[in-house]
């Protein structure tokens, strides 16, 4: 799938509600209607109920976006109001047709359930990545089709790195995307999982999860001065002499040190008698 094939964008597709558009749905089948396999949900919990009465009283009033196939339709834009309507015992729901690609099926479902917030975190991210792998878009082209900063896309994807078992209590909203952020900065999976595990049994908020996971973080190891060039040819010189390693500190003003290594009793009596010759 090239890339141009996924330009379109969702005002391409289904374009702001008029009178031609909704003139040019027809009545389709429900159950001809095949589900977008392209969907990026993958948890279906939310409570129809309200859609259905409305559908029953005064029926779909926007169509939904199909394309077809030789055995019928493949939904590519309104997952809610098809269920709903089917719900509400609809036999035929109003659907526009459009002719459209495997990417842009992707696309235009993630970007129907990004700007209705119908998406978990998780769910979100693996769209994100979905939209990379399959069809080769960068972070900045994802960003662009969804109408998301490149930041916010990035953070996404980080989420995917997480353990299983914090994954879980992301889609099960035991902790926010805020909180999976804040594990990130942990060094390794058993630390995030244990700490995971913590913020759900005391409830953490979001900011006291980033200041535990603060001081959980390994801090950077100081970096070590360059050392004096003339030092370390001395070490060097010392070693070479004495047959064993010499080291030199000089800590700026306080008293310098050299240290030097043995090994046994008699490898001492042997630096001795080269440093102090009888």
């Amino acid at each position: 799938m090239s890339r141009k094939a996924l330009g379109k964008g969702i005002r391409a597709i289904i374009p702001e509600q008029t009178q031609e558009q909704l003139s040019a749905a027809m009545p389709v089948p429900i159950d001809e209607v095949r589900p977008n396999p392209y969907q990026p949900r993958q948890a279906v919990e939310e409570d129809l109920s309200e859609l259905v009465s409305s559908i029953k009283e005064k029926g779909v009033l926007q169509p939904v976006v199909v394309r077809r196939r030789r055995d019928g339709y493949e939904l590519v834009m309104g997952e809610r109001r098809l269920r709903a309507a089917k719900l509400a015992g609809l036999e035929r729901i109003p659907a526009v047709v459009r002719p459209v690609e495997d990417g842009e099926m992707l696309e235009l479902a993630l970007v129907e359930n990004v700007q209705r917030s119908n998406l978990n975190p998780i769910e979100e991210a693996a769209a994100y990545k979905r939209l990379a792998d399959e069809f080769g878009l960068s972070q900045e082209e994802i960003a662009a089709r969804v109408g998301r900063d490149r930041s916010t896309v990035a953070n996404a994807l980080r989420l995917l790195t997480l353990p299983r078992a914090v994954r879980e209590a992301l889609v099960s909203r035991q902790i926010t995307a805020g909180h999976a952020r804040a594990l990130l900065q942990l060094a390794t999976r058993r630390e995030q999982v244990e700490t995971c595990e913590r913020i759900v049994r005391e409830g953490l908020s979001v900011r006291a999860a980033e200041k535990l996971c603060g001081e959980r973080r390994p801090k950077p190891a100081r970096p070590q001065p360059e050392r004096d060039p003339h030092i370390v040819e001395l070490e060097e010189s010392l070693q070479e002499r004495l047959g064993t390693k010499v080291h030199i500190s000089t800590p700026g003003r306080a008293p310098g040190r050299i240290s030097i290594e043995f090994f046994s009793d008699e490898d001492l009596e042997r630096i001795v008698r080269i440093i102090r010759p009888e």
